[in-house]
Formats: C-alpha cells, sequence, structure tokens
C-alpha cells in the first residue's frame, strides 16, 4: 500500500511467520525509529534480512502530545538527517519565565546564554511529528505493527556469534544478530537483561495539548508557575496549539480520575490548579480530550544505570528502555535520539554485535545517569522538595529561589548543549561522508 504521496509506506502489518533479520527493534517510538533510521544512514544491518521495527500498537503512538527539544536533540537528529524537516515547522524560543506564586516574583532565564549554533536551538513540537518525520525516512516493511514480543532467548551454534531469538503473541519467531530494546519505560528488554523496576517519584504529571482555532496570541517563551507542591507551565507549539502540564506530589485523586479527560481536568482546574492564573487555567480549559494524560513520574536510579546490566550479548537497551527518567529538564526524547546516534555508531565501528552493544553502553552509562540525577534533582527543588513541609520546605524554597537558579540550573543548562557527534567521521576534506 502506498501512502498519499505514492511512496509505500514504512510499515507492514504482522503475519504469523518464522523471520530472520540483521537487527530488531522493539518500540516505534522516539528511540526505536531513531535507531532504525541511524543504522539505515551508516549501512548497518542492510544485509541478511535487515532492520526490522516492532510496534505492539496498530499505528504510530503520540502519547504526550508534545516535547521540547534542546539542542543536545538537535544536533542527533542533524546527524539523522531529518533537522531540517522539523525547524521549517516550529518555532525556537529562547526565554523562560517562573513565577514562585506565594511571592509574585519572577525569574527570567535564557536557555542559549551565550552560545549559538544556526538552527540549534530551543524548540517545542508535536510529538507525533517527530514520529513520523523520521518513519518517512525509513524503507517500506520497516516498521511491523501489531507484534507484540511475548518471549526473549538467545541461541548460539557452533562456530557463530550468540544470536537474539523472539517469539511474539501471534507465534512468529524471529531471529536476529542484534536485539535492541526502545519499548518504553516499562520495557520487556530491559526486564529480560535485569535491570531494576523503574521507582516512583512520589510526584505525577498531567499533560494536555490546548487548541485555539482562531489564535492564541500568547508570546513564544515557556511560563512557569511555582507552588507547594506543584509546578505548572505551558509553552506555545504553534499559532493554534499550546502544550501545557501540571507536576504534582502524587494524590489518590490520581487513580480516581484514571484515564477520564473531563475529571482528570476538572481534577486541575477546581482543585489542583485553582490558584493558577487565569491566563494558565484559560489554557487548561482548551484542551483537546484526545492528548490530555495524567500519570506518575518514574525514573531508574542513577547507580542502577551505572552499574546495572544494560547490555547481554547482542541484547541492550536505549531511550526510556534504558535509563527513564523524570521530565523536568525535557531530556527524555533528546537522550533517546543521543542513544540512537551513539548505538548505530558504535555497531558500525564494532568487530562483532555484542563489540558493539558493549562499546554503547560504557559510552552512554556515565551521561545517562547524570541526565536522570539531573532531572531528578531539578524536579525535586523547583516543586519545593516531595512532600516536604514545614522548617525543611521553606529551607529547600530558599535553597531554589536563591542558590539552585542562580548557579545550579545554569550547570545543568549546559548539559542540554552537548552534541553527540556525527554517525560517521568526517573526511580529509572536514565533510562527513553523507554531505
Amino acid at each position: 500500500m502506498a501512502d498519499r504521496g505514492g511512496k509505500a509506506p514504512a510499515w507492514t502489518s504482522a503475519a504469523a511467520v518464522d523471520v530472520d533479520a540483521e537487527m530488531v527493534i522493539v518500540g516505534a517510538g522516539i528511540a526505536g525509529l531513531a535507531t532504525a533510521l541511524a543504522l539505515r544512514r551508516l549501512g548497518v544491518g542492510a544485509a541478511g534480512g535487515g532492520v526490522l521495527v516492532l510496534e505492539r500498537h496498530a499505528e504510530l503512538r503520540s502519547t504526550g502530545a508534545a516535547l521540547t527539544i534542546f539542542p543536545n536533540g538537535w544536533f542527533a537528529l542533524r546527524a539523522l538527517g531529518v533537522a531540517h524537516k522539523l525547524t521549517s515547522r516550529y518555532d525556537a524560543f529562547e526565554t523562560s519565565r517562573v513565577t514562585t506564586l506565594e511571592t509574585g516574583a519572577t525569574q527570567v532565564f535564557r536557555f542559549a546564554g551565550r552560545k549559538s549554533s544556526g538552527d540549534v536551538r530551543v524548540r517545542p513540537m508535536h510529538r507525533k511529528a517527530l514520529l513520523e518525520a523520521l518513519a518517512e525516512e525509513l524503507p517500506p516493511g520497516t516498521i511491523r505493527f501489531s507484534s507484540k514480543l511475548a518471549s526473549i532467548a538467545t541461541e548460539k551454534a557452533q562456530g557463530s556469534p550468540e544470536i537474539a531469538v523472539l517469539r511474539l503473541d501471534d507465534g512468529t519467531v524471529i531471529r536476529s544478530k542484534v536485539l535492541m530494546g526502545c519499548d518504553g519505560v516499562h520495557s520487556v528488554v530491559s526486564q529480560w537483561l535485569g535491570l531494576s523496576e523503574p521507582a516512583s517519584s512520589g510526584r505525577s504529571a498531567v499533560r494536555g495539548l490546548a487548541v485555539y482555532p482562531d489564535g492564541h496570541g500568547l508570546k513564544k517563551e515557556l511560563r512557569q508557575f511555582l507552588s507547594e507542591g506543584l509546578r505548572a507551565g505551558m509553552v506555545p507549539i504553534s499559532d493554534t496549539d499550546v502544550y501545557w502540564f501540571l507536576v504534582n506530589n502524587t494524590v489518590p485523586a490520581e487513580q480516581e480520575a484514571g484515564t477520564d479527560p473531563a475529571k482528570i481536568l476538572r481534577e486541575v482546574t477546581d482543585n489542583l490548579g485553582r490558584h493558577m492564573p487565569a491566563e494558565y487555567l484559560d489554557v487548561a480549559r482548551h484542551s483537546d480530550s484526545g492528548n490530555l494524560s495524567w500519570a506518575p513520574l518514574l525514573y531508574r536510579a542513577p547507580w542502577a544505570i551505572l552499574r546495572g546490566p544494560a547490555a547481554r550479548g547482542p541484547v541492550t537497551v536505549a531511550g526510556d528502555a534504558f535509563h527513564p527518567m523524570t521530565p523536568d529538564m525535557a531530556q527524555g526524547g533528546c537522550s533517546a535520539l543521543e542513544d540512537a546516534v551513539v548505538l548505530a555508531r558504535a555497531l558500525s565501528r564494532a568487530a562483532t554485535p555484542a563489540d558493539g552493544v558493549a562499546s554503547y553502553v560504557a559510552e552512554r552509562r556515565g551521561r545517562a545517569a547524570w541526565l536522570v540525577a539531573g532531572a531528578y534533582l531539578s524536579g525535586w527543588v523547583q516543586q519545593g522538595g516531595t512532600n516536604v513541609r514545614g522548617v525543611r520546605g521553606y529551607m529547600v524554597r530558599l535553597f531554589r529561589d536563591w542558590i539552585f537558579y542562580r548557579f545550579l540550573f545554569p550547570r545543568l543548562a549546559d548539559t542540554m548543549w552537548f552534541d553527540c557527534g556525527d554517525l560517521v567521521e568526517p573526511n580529509a576534506e572536514g565533510k562527513t561522508h553523507s554531505e
């Protein structure tokens, strides 16, 4: 089947059959699609069945509605060759205004600081637009939808490298030289490897996308509002769409609301966020019910990332399956894009798949652990501590307003300018082979 532009899509439906693949990626989210594209750009896995992406849903997921891509994400997208498709659609912003509601004090930050790198700037975008930009670059048949992973095993023939053997719930058996788990926070692949389960941060987040058909008129900047136990924010994505969020200390009402958009919105406007500024509440009330969610914020402890079994033979993980983190530095998607470039590059250089996987994990452990720790610290401090009250809460807020924002936040912001490098080495003229 061809898409409306006449080009065959990069996906296919599942069918029960034995399959041999050079490389298999579980999950067609940001990490999975970016890894597949990085491998394609390098020509890795072109033989022996190619690269296959397994997605358990029937289509590309758009859960989360929107995300913000910081410079490190743009460096990776540039290496993948798709940055231009998105920078032409989404405007950059450089300013963040943080208002403490109890005092009315507002602090203003510039994400770029003294740094500048052309189109490499901070841009919010629709999550689905990023997924589609990546998927459009993949060959037909790369993505196999409605393919749920049932079990994983490895086997080794005499004189041959170890391979991964996957069984799907429809009976299909897939043998692959490399298996990459990009299947999210509750990853089946990470469980098989033996990585620790993600832990609760004690906080949850409501995320929504507000739609103003006639335009919202808001300035292109990130606005954040802090209150005891709460951090709310909003940022325009386009002239009509505004992404908004509210991070709260987990409350029983979350389970009561479940996935009901009406109950979630009512809890935000009538209870948790009732004291938020009128402009914020107006944005929340313009929410598209199909893009409204409320979920706990989970993370994998930094020491588990540094020391945990993130690889076994030709099997590894990337993105949230490797290093789930709280969204307080907007690094979940950006770090997944970094993973994709580093993983493909490592596999292209290694003598064996297992060597490539081991090299990738060794390169990514330290940075991933740092990002998880930085995100957790950033969120905990900005909300005044999780369930911390009285004198301790006052001291945390004092630290936030006088030390964190002035001295620590700029250091955390510097991590967002990390460049994971090109997919290929520059030649003698200083150009990459893809230029």
